[in-house]
């Protein structure tokens, strides 16, 4: 099941990883700051082409940043 608290946690946790800030992300997906901020704080969920741009610039599987698993 999807848990949208797990989803803003992790991908605030991998941003941090990385020291790098919401503008340098937001940049790197093509998306806005305001964007990366709002799933940052489990405000608002993603569409599933931008879902891909996280997993494929983190590295990680969309199971993962959904919370369905813990292996990323």
């Amino acid at each position: 099941m999807f848990c949208q608290e797990k989803f803003a946690l992790r991908v605030r946790e991998l941003r941090k990883s990385r020291n790098e800030t919401q503008k340098a992300v937001a940049e790197a997906l093509g998306v806005s700051v305001n964007q990366i901020s709002e799933m940052e704080k489990g405000t608002k969920i993603t569409s599933l082409p931008k879902l891909c741009l996280l997993c494929d610039y983190f590295n990680v599987s969309a199971d993962y940043l959904l919370g369905r698993t813990d292996i990323p």
